[in-house]
């Protein structure tokens, strides 16, 4: 099985323009995502795919594969299938740009359920959501999934709803698992794995009413009835949307070093 791996990387962002050049201990942020998921056991190929030249001459100088795109897409699903389309694999792994600690492991676990299930057309992941705050948080996507780890639905609410016995909400302070079921809500990792042909099948689609009420691409698959398998994994990324959030991680990789 051909396993590519493609990173989407676009310079412009309402929160932080050009983050993924930002620097990071001496290298632009690009670079760590890259360097990491060459890590990744389950990745046969790895490539950048970009619609602007400074990005594209970073990804070179370090010495990684790059592919210009077109300036015109909405997504970097629409990037990545740019790419994928004159790709001769199997999967593709659609790995997030402005996440410079992701985990190699992570990118393997998304891969794993292509190898065991040869009808599976997408997969994704999630983590536990351990805490009140995350769970509110709309910027923290959830997901519900079934009874085999195929996703029900994805929302910026907070689902699924904690229903009580006793009044009020339930306490930052305890863990958050539902006293009676058991459930942990689940924050979704936007790390997703594609058939090649179902990746361009839903690239070549027209956005969806929920996708465009949550404004959350993944509910595209679902309401053209594409199940997507949800792997948990004990991982939760930080991503780069904002100044706080770029020294965070500076902050933990000078650590590292």
């Amino acid at each position: 099985m051909n396993i590519i791996g493609i990173i989407p990387a676009h310079y412009g962002s309402t929160r932080l323009e050009g983050k993924v050049l930002a620097d990071i201990a001496g290298k632009p942020m690009i670079q760590h995502v890259y360097e990491r998921a060459c890590q990744a056991e389950t990745l046969q190929d790895l490539i950048v795919a970009t619609d602007d030249q400074r990005i594209m001459d970073a990804v070179v100088g370090f010495g990684g594969q790059v592919v210009m795109t077109s300036a015109e897409h909405k997504s970097g699903t629409d990037r990545v299938a740019e790419v994928a389309q004159d790709l001769a694999c199997d999967v593709v792994i659609n790995i997030q740009g402005d996440e410079p600690l992701i985990e190699p492991a992570a990118i393997d676990a998304a891969v794993q359920p292509f190898i065991a299930d040869s009808s599976l057309a997408m997969s994704t992941l999630s983590t536990p959501i351990r805490s009140l705050h995350e769970h509110l948080d709309p910027s923290v996507v959830k997901v519900v999934v079934d009874a085999d780890g195929f996703a029900l639905y994805f929302s910026r609410a907070p689902v699924p709803f904690f229903r009580l016995d006793t009044d009020g909400p339930w306490p930052d302070n305890k863990p958050r698992q539902h006293p009676e079921s058991g459930q942990w809500p689940l924050k979704h990792i936007g790390l997703y794995g594609y058939r090649r042909q179902t990746l361009l099948w839903l690239a070549s689609l027209p956005r969806t009413p929920l996708e465009k009420t949550e404004r959350l691409e993944q509910l595209r698959a679902l309401e053209n009835s594409c199940r997507i398998k949800v792997i948990q994994v004990d991982y939760s990324p930080i991503g780069v949307d904002t100044p706080e959030d770029l020294q965070r991680v500076r902050a933990l990789l000078e650590e590292q070093q």
